[in-house]
């Protein structure tokens, strides 16, 4: 695992002055090492690489809207809005641009640089295309990037998208191949894949990451990483959610996972993904302020900001404000080294 620098210094303020390879071609076996490491000495790894390729005191801050709940026909079982689990989640029709627009101009309002938009489709259709690109407009005339995350996407829709001006597309693979038939049937891991290869070729940022405390084992949330890490590139924003169990769903009694697990599965993405935004994600309510300290201190450099994830609870804007005051976090989009 040597690592070479490979440009000149770039300075910035809290950044060092050494940037360092990116790879491709990460091993299982390497990225279990990792993992494996006395935690003293994974969080001094990953800082250091966080420092050299980010200002560390710098959080991006993305707030997520639910902008069609409900009624989806995948069968993922940690998700509320599948319709083949009774979880108290109506189906609602497509959100409104002006109810959009105005969802994004609080969050603007409350400090949020990034608007993620959600629905509850397994695959985008053409009919719902001129919808989805007005609100993109909507959000885009606020200054605000823009994400969104619709399931699978053909090739012109993607490069529709595009033309619209959203910035980045979500498309979790959410956990190893090995273990994803344990939790999802309706879609296979390749068709995450070939939607992530659809986004990228289609010239839109890269968003994917996964949910560990689903019941997998430490060799699948590595596995998990091993997928995104050898993307080439690597994607630009990769959100680290922890199971929010939810009643009436078939992992509505998962035991919680360790919060260091959490704190070391941050810490192993930040030294394999360098220049990503490291998103801590859903879960965070369940994570004492020392856990997320960690979190931050191991790599993560963004966080989804409001009260509601889709249709998880999540920690209040005054909360999260009195956090990052506390630990001496700026909120604003960190700067590349």
């Amino acid at each position: 695992m040597k690592e070479r620098n490979i440009s000149d210094p770039a300075t910035a303020e809290g950044c060092s002055a050494t940037a360092r390879e990116v790879r491709s071609d990460w091993t299982r076996e390497e990225i279990l090492d990792l993992f494996a490491l006395p935690l003293n000495d994974l969080l001094h790894r990953a800082h250091e690489i966080h420092r050299h390729h980010f200002d560390p005191n710098e959080v991006q801050l993305s707030t997520l809207l639910n902008i069609k709940s409900g009624g989806c026909p995948e069968d993922c079982k940690y998700c509320s809005q599948s319709s083949h689990y009774d979880a108290g989640v109506k189906a609602t029709k497509l959100m409104s641009r002006q109810a959009v627009r105005a969802a994004a101009r609080k969050a603007k309002a409350a400090g949020a640089t990034r608007f993620c938009m959600g629905a509850a489709w397994r695959d985008l259709k053409d009919r719902d295309l001129p919808a989805v690109t007005a609100i993109i407009g909507e959000v885009k005339a606020l200054g605000l990037e823009t994400c969104m995350t619709l399931g699978m996407l053909t090739a012109d829709q993607a490069e529709r998208l595009e033309r619209a001006g959203l910035d980045y597309y979500n498309h979790n693979i959410d956990t190893s191949e090995e273990f994803y038939k344990e939790i999802i049937t309706t879609r296979t891991y390749q068709d995450r894949l070939d939607t992530l290869r659809t986004v990228r070729e289609a010239g839109l940022k890269v968003c994917s990451g996964g949910i560990v405390g689903m019941g997998e084992s430490r060799e699948d949330r590595a596995g998990m990483l091993q997928t995104l890490a050898t993307l080439a590139p690597h994607p630009e924003s990769v959100p680290i959610n922890m199971l929010v169990p939810m009643a009436g769903t078939p992992l509505g009694e998962t035991a919680p996972l360790e919060p260091l697990e959490m704190v070391r599965t941050i810490a192993v993405a930040r030294i394999l993904m360098p220049w990503a935004y490291v998103r801590l994600s859903a879960g965070r309510k369940a994570l004492s302020d020392e856990a997320q300290a960690l979190c931050f201190y191991a790599g993560a450099n963004s966080i989804f900001y409001g009260e509601r994830l889709l249709t998880t609870g999540n920690p209040e804007e005054a909360e999260d404000r009195a956090l990052l005051a506390k630990l001496g976090l700026r909120a604003e989009p960190p700067k590349p080294c």
